[in-house]
Formats: structure tokens, sequence, C-alpha cells
């Protein structure tokens, strides 16, 4: 592109972002009109959480992946160490 073109395109750029009036998205005109006919009910700010299931100690999940990963070399080990050369 052209130096004169980057600056044709700033301008409109500019044009664009100074505009008095924006036309909202299309999902907000939806939003209105349905809101016309049917306003939504009041909802609290933050809902009230349902109950939260009791999470397991991280360490058993630690102790599972360590286990495997000490049970994978050992049996890397052994397989080397039984091979003939």
């Amino acid at each position: 592109m052209s130096e004169r073109d980057d600056d044709e395109r700033e301008f409109d750029l500019r044009w664009a972002d100074d505009a008095q009036h924006k036309e909202p998205s299309a999902r907000a005109r939806m939003l209105a009109a349905r809101w016309k006919e049917n306003p939504p009910q009041p909802q609290p700010f933050r809902a009230d959480p349902g109950p939260v299931a009791p999470r397991r100690s991280s360490w058993i999940s630690t102790t599972v992946v360590l286990g495997c990963v000490v049970a994978v070399i050992l049996l890397l080990g052994y397989a080397n160490f039984r091979a003939p050369y």
C-alpha cells in the first residue's frame, strides 16, 4: 500500500471513531425489541452457588502420577538391563 492509502485509511478510521451517533449492534437491537414486550426479571448480582462436592486431596493425584513415573522408569531400566548387547 502506498503512503497516501495509509493516510486515507487513517483518516477514515478517525472519522468513524469520532462519529456522534453509533448504531447499536444487532444483538443489542434484538434484546431491546424483546425486552419492550417482555422485560427480564430482576436477577441478583451474584446468584447463590449450589452445593459443592468435596474435592479430593491433591496429594492423592500427585502420588498416583509420581508412582506411574517411577514404575515406567523401573520398567524401562529393567528392560534395558535384560536386553542382550
